[in-house]
Parts: structure tokens; sequence; C-alpha cells
């Protein structure tokens, strides 16, 4: 059965939807058994309101770009049937599910909460678990994972979702292809065991293969019946050898 997950992201208004304030972007990419499909949700929505200072700054959409935008309203359909019954991944995932539940209850629309129709993953969540006590905006984490987020002067929605659907998969160990781990290291961060593989992968050389011999075997099983036992059975050496 293949999983459907739906990155998504919003801009709004400010910060707080008790104060009044509205979703005026909504991003979302589409992944499918982890891999994108290129299929995606994106809209600008007129939030009846101003744009407070502070918000424009960090996404930089105006009331004047808004003007004449769709409400909410005449947009919320295609938009439930674009993500119902996906996963959603989401990047501090309150924020934007607290906008959205909002211009829900504004509408009085049949369905009450997004986590109604669609379960919730928060990357913020994620990142605090992996690497506690470090930074992990957005950036923070393209910069840990290697994701080029160089035209992401300011934030907006569909491109922060296609960003963070990068981080996600990296972050979970979700790795379309080798490649894409290839890629996503630069020449600095490769450490020096990294670029001397690749300098041998490109050259016509014939490395002879040495096994180990008895002594050298019996070390080895000795060690890993060690670990194994000191991890609660949680060595992953004694799981593959196991299966040989």
């Amino acid at each position: 059965m293949s999983t459907r997950q739906i990155v998504l992201d919003t801009e709004t208004t400010g910060l707080e939807p008790a104060l009044g304030h509205r979703i005026i972007e909504v991003g979302c990419v589409e992944l499918i058994n982890r891999r994108h499909t290129r299929a995606h949700y994106h809209q600008y929505i007129d939030p009846e309101r101003e744009v407070e200072a502070g918000a424009l700054e960090v996404h930089g959409i105006s009331n004047e770009f808004l003007t004449g935008k769709p409400l909410f309203a005449a947009v919320v359909e295609e938009f439930i049937e674009f993500v119902d019954g996906a996963e959603l991944i989401i990047h501090n995932a309150p924020f934007d599910i607290g906008f959205i539940d909002h211009e829900l209850r504004l509408l009085g629309h049949k369905v009450k909460s997004i986590t109604d129709i669609c379960t919730v993953v928060d990357t913020l969540a994620v990142a605090r678990q992996k690497h506690p006590g470090q930074r992990n905006s957005l950036d923070a984490l393209c910069k840990r994972y290697g994701v080029d987020n160089s035209g992401r002067e300011l934030h907006g929605a569909l491109l922060d979702s296609e960003i963070l659907a990068d981080v996600y998969l990296l972050m979970t160990g979700g790795q379309t292809t080798l490649q894409l781990a290839t890629e996503a290291k630069s020449s600095e961060q490769q450490t020096d065991a990294e670029k001397l593989a690749g300098d041998l992968s490109k050259r016509s050389v014939s490395l002879p293969i040495i096994q180990a011999d008895a002594d050298e075997q019996r070390a080895h099983d000795e060690l890993i019946a060690h670990i194994h036992q000191s991890s609660d059975g949680q060595c992953v050496w004694h799981k593959l050898d196991s299966v040989k």
C-alpha cells in the first residue's frame, strides 16, 4: 500500500490567529512512498485584513500584491481535496495547523480541524529529538543536511515546502537514491576517506581482497558477541552476520 505525504507550509499576516491574523499563502508538495511526485498545491489568499510589518519583513508578501486574490472560502474545497487522507509534514506544525483550523472555524466548515482528515508529523519536534540543544530552524537544518536553500532570501510557502521535503527525507534516513545523498554533501563536507574513495573509483585500480584468517574471524566473533550482549541485542553487526 502506498504512503502519501504532503509537505505543507503557510504564510500569514501575523503570528496569532487569536488576534485575527489570517493565512495569505499555502504551499504543498506531494510525496508518494517517500519520493517526489512533482504534484503540488499553491495558492495566494486575500486575508481581508492588513499584513503586519513584522510579517512583511519575513515573507515580503504585501497588501497590494494580495489585492484581488481569492478568499480562503473560494479555495478551501480544492485545498481539502488535495490534502485529504495524507500525512502532513510540517515544520513547527502547531503554528500552521492553528491557522488552518482558524480559517475552517471562520467558515463553519464541516471539517472542524485538519487533523480530522490528516495525520501530522512535526519536523521541528523530530529535529529537536535528533539534535537536542542545537538550532533546528529550517535554515539550520538545510546547512546540517546539505540542502541548497540559496534561493530562500525570503520565506515562501511553496519554496519552503520543497526545501522541507528534501530536509525531511534526509533527516529521517529516506534518501530516494544514493546519488541524492552524495550530491547533498559539498566537497568541504566530505571526509578525507570519502574523497579518497571518490578518487579511487575514477581510476582503473585492481585492489587485492584479503580474507580474515581463522584467528581473526574468531576474534571478530567474540567482539561481536560482547557488543551484542552489552547492547541488549541491538548490535547491527550481529544481525548482519546472522543472515549471511
